[in-house]
């Protein structure tokens, strides 16, 4: 099956990239570790821009327990990017969130993926439901599974 690149129109919040000059790796590109950093980034950015997450005090934090990325066209240092999330999958415990990494002005994803958190208790690691507030923050942005 072959993975159709999504449009900005499929995800609900965005936030913006800059490259750095440490992003390119020898093949002259960004690295495609740093697709990742991006995604981590833009979930936990929005969850925070939100007032749903607090990176030190929060009872119940987000665990990544999977994420994929696929890579359409090339990115590279000095480029602005924008980086696209949606929530596809909202369970009890676990989000399924769907990335994606745009070039500033292009319509058409660089790259996407999807990242997939499972909501546990800060001490016990142990999972839990995900809280009232939270849940309603990501079904702001939920949206159709493709």
């Amino acid at each position: 099956m072959k993975i159709q690149a999504k449009k900005r129109c499929e995800f609900g919040y965005f936030h913006d990239i800059t490259t750095r000059w440490m992003d390119n790796d020898a093949y002259g590109h960004v690295n495609n570790v740093v697709y990742y950093s991006w995604f981590d980034t833009i979930v936990n950015q929005f969850l925070i821009s939100n007032q749903v997450l607090d990176v030190e005090k929060s009872e119940v934090i987000g665990l990544v327990i999977e994420t994929q990325c696929h890579y359409f066209s090339s990115v590279a240092f000095p480029e602005k990017v924008v980086a696209g999330v949606a929530v596809t999958r909202l369970g009890n415990s676990s989000v399924r969130y769907e990335v994606g990494i745009f070039k500033e002005n292009e319509d058409i994803a660089s790259a996407q993926g999807h990242f997939v958190h499972v909501y546990v208790d800060r001490s016990s690691r142990r999972p839990v439901s995900i809280p009232s507030a939270l849940r309603q923050i990501l079904e702001s942005i939920q949206r159709e599974a493709a």
